[in-house]
């Protein structure tokens, strides 16, 4: 059980140091001037004023070892930390936007899972339904508009005709 315990503790350890390096770049500034170079190496566009590290990190074709190279303040704060570490804080910060769509979605469907449709529910009297999907909804009777939702030939515009008429 301790080595169980030791690797979970190892993990967590980890966890807080890219949490660390996260914050560490949102809260950095950068100076035109220490960047540029870089940027223009890169064809990326040129920075006209100081913006947070993130958002230089976040762009494509460049990474945190290129920002290492040429600001020091970056290398200092990330000797404290492993290449994995240090890698997996930048996977973070670069596709946190898609990370936090997906969650939107996921979180979505989970509170279409919980809006109940009648068992007698009248699909083929909604007109606004297209035709493919008053057949399958007829047929199918699914219990919930997540379920509504999985079926072939139900498009999102359908679901959204079945909200408005189950009242949400």
């Amino acid at each position: 059980m301790f080595g169980m315990e030791d690797r979970l503790e190892r993990v967590n350890a980890k966890i807080a140091n890219v949490d660390k390096i996260e914050t560490f770049f949102d809260e950095i500034s950068v100076e035109p001037q220490l960047i540029n170079p870089l940027l223009a190496s890169i064809d990326s566009s040129l920075l006209k004023q100081k913006i947070k590290a993130k958002s230089i990190v976040t762009r494509p074709n460049l990474g945190i070892d290129d920002m290492r190279k040429v600001l020091p303040d970056v290398e200092s704060f990330l000797s404290n930390f492993d290449d994995e570490t240090t890698m997996l804080a930048e996977i973070g910060m670069k596709y946190e936007g898609y990370i936090r769509k997906e969650q939107e979605m996921v979180e979505k469907m989970d509170r279409l899972e919980s809006v109940r449709l009648a068992d007698h529910f009248d699909y083929l009297g909604l007109k606004s339904l297209s035709f493919e999907a008053r057949e399958k909804l007829h047929q199918i009777k699914p219990r919930t508009i997540g379920q509504a939702s999985r079926i072939s030939g139900v498009s999102p515009s359908d679901i959204s005709v079945l909200l408005v008429h189950v009242g949400r």
